[in-house]
């Protein structure tokens, strides 16, 4: 697409988005259009009533059906629908359109025998399987409301969510392992249903599916009456079902937001070259991941990746937060070869998709930029007061209208979700994240507004402070929060990890200090640096913020629930290093 293209596509986008829209979804099957009166109702201004987000409403249609169904009757059963590669290099696996839509049937029909109706909740704590996405469709496919929990999470964490949705069934697995990590999934359902059960919700049904590349039958602990194998009941089912037709407004999933900044560790396992090996052995065209990763690869040079081809590869992708120049620059020259344009794109849970992204080829690349607002999208930067900025300016990231991909609500909180994202600034959608536009229109990320020190008076976003820090060739990654500080009320605090193999010195902190100074100024400077062999991230990827403050302020005793990070070590390494 040429930025042309862009401007005139994007144009009609913004003047007639009921046009625009009906026509991105005449492209999906409907049972039953919407009337051309509902294609959008809409309310974001809390001051003339409820918030209110509806698209396509009376219309009705499947998500399972779009997905799976329609590739099955119009002649492509027989094409590969997904790939799945396991923990082991040699474990891998496929799956047709056709084997995908039987497998999908079975468990929707197995679901249904159970009592599982439309409405109702299904919770699925499940690893990168393949019966994960089969779950999922299932439920789509019945009109179930599936709340998927990342696997590994606490027993706490999965209690909260059983509580809140109360689900007729949860879908798990007896076991998965990471690396040479087992992680015994079912052991902490089993923990989580009896914390969930002291709150007054008990579920009647734990659907377990046996991974026995990671454990046994015989080896999992077993409640009879509620546990149940997929094994022994799914594949009993027929392999046809009939879908469940749902109005375009009927609640899909049910999806728990982190709220902070960052992404996923990389696959590093048996070795870090394991992304390129899976981009190789697969013919991978679009590598979508996020700074975190970048940056976690970039530790160990360009020797894992130099290994591979690599040619397949067209586009590269970035997610999750503020990416800096240096890792962008990595990543194109490195991994893309100084050939595949990078698509930085800005979006959230809460957005369903891309707000803010590049087209790959219509407009010149800027490291670290997000670019230009998608089809649909009209992005604006308000100052305190909620006035919109023109031209050049640095703000609040707002959106003045809605898409169809908007969450519709928190759930069980409606009060929260009015405060939280429209009250804040009346007439729009409050994203919580800052953002500059430069000369040329286009959108660079500052990070989180809660992310924000002010030193002296002066506003400084903690993802400058951050990228400052990254520019430093010894320096991989780098997470700031302030600290109450006497004289200036707040000083920044940094916790720097280190390229492999370079050691901790007095010198080296004087010259990280100083590549902050150089790049933004002397009142950016980090009055503290703690060095970090890692930073406490959630299993999926999120670097928690609010526990680096916790060390940071020396608020041990404050440090809450660490259950859900990938490696709960770290916490205690940092505590250990933070007067060294």
């Amino acid at each position: 697409m040429t930025a042309n293209q862009y401007l005139e596509m994007y144009q009609r986008s913004i003047d007639d988005p009921a046009g625009f829209w009906s026509e991105i979804a005449e492209t999906f099957y409907w049972k039953q259009k919407w009337s051309p009166e509902e294609v959008c109702n809409e309310n974001l201004d809390v001051t003339k009533g409820p918030i209110k987000i509806e698209w396509f409403k009376g219309g009705k249609t499947n998500i399972c059906h779009n997905a799976v169904d329609r590739y099955v009757e119009a002649g492509d059963g027989a094409k590969i629908a997904m790939y799945w590669e396991g923990n082991e290099p040699d474990q891998d696996g496929k799956l047709t359109y056709s084997e995908l839509l039987d497998k999908v049937c079975q468990l929707a029909n197995y679901l249904k025998s159970v009592g599982v109706e439309k409405g109702d909740a299904v919770v699925i704590y499940l690893p990168m399987l393949m019966e994960l996405p089969i779950a999922m469709l299932a439920c789509a496919r019945i009109g179930a409301v599936h709340s998927v929990v990342f696997a590994g999470f606490s027993a706490d964490a999965i209690a909260q969510r059983i509580t809140d949705c109360k689900p007729k069934v949860v879908i798990t697995c007896n076991a998965v392992k990471r690396g040479q990590k087992l992680i015994p999934l079912k052991d902490i359902v089993d923990a989580s249903l009896v914390e969930s059960a002291k709150n007054g919700v008990t579920v009647g049904i734990c659907l377990t599916y046996e991974n026995q590349l990671a454990m046994k039958k015989e080896d999992t602990q077993w409640i009879a009456g509620r546990d149940v194998w997929w094994q022994d009941v799914v594949p009993n089912f027929p392999t046809r079902c009939d879908v469940e037709w749902v109005d375009a407004e009927d609640p899909l999933f049910l999806l728990y937001t982190s709220g902070s900044t960052g992404k996923p560790k990389a696959p590093n396992y048996p070795d870090p070259g394991r992304c390129w090996d899976i981009v190789d052995k697969y013919g991978v065209t679009i590598f979508y991941t996020a700074p975190t990763l970048i940056r976690s690869l970039m530790r160990d040079g360009s020797v894992y990746v130099d290994r591979y081809s690599r040619k397949s590869l067209r586009v590269l992708g970035s997610v999750g937060e503020p990416i800096n120049p240096t890792a962008w620059r990595w990543f194109y020259n490195v991994v893309g070869d100084s050939r595949c344009p990078i698509s930085d794109t800005w979006w959230q849970t809460e957005t369903g998709g891309f707000m803010i992204t590049p087209l790959p080829g219509a407009w010149p690349q800027k490291p670290g930029s997000a670019t230009f607002p998608f089809f649909g999208v009209q992005p604006v930067i308000v100052d305190e007061k909620g006035r919109e900025m023109t031209g050049e300016c640095s703000g609040y990231l707002c959106i003045k209208n809605s898409w169809p991909g908007a969450f519709r609500t928190l759930y069980g909180d409606k009060d929260r979700y009015e405060t939280t994202y429209f009250k804040p600034f009346s007439g729009y959608y409050f994203s919580g994240d800052g953002c500059r536009r430069d000369k040329d229109g286009y959108h660079w990320l500052t990070g989180r507004v809660d992310d924000v020190i002010n030193v002296s008076g002066h506003r400084i976003g903690t993802a400058e402070v951050e990228s400052a820090l990254v520019s430093h060739p010894k320096c991989a990654e780098a997470a700031v929060v302030g600290i109450d500080h006497e004289v200036k009320g707040q000083g920044i605090y940094a916790f720097v990890t280190l390229v492999d193999g370079v050691p901790y010195s007095d010198d080296l902190r004087k010259s990280l200090i100083m590549a902050v100074r150089s790049q933004i100024g002397a009142f950016a400077a980090p009055d503290k640096i703690h060095w970090a062999p890692g930073l406490p991230k959630t299993r999926s990827g999120k670097i928690m913020r609010r526990i680096l403050r916790k060390i940071a302020s020396r608020q041990l005793d404050e440090l809450g629930d660490t259950s859900t990070l990938a490696d709960p070590g770290v916490v205690d390494q940092l505590i250990s290093l933070s007067d060294s």
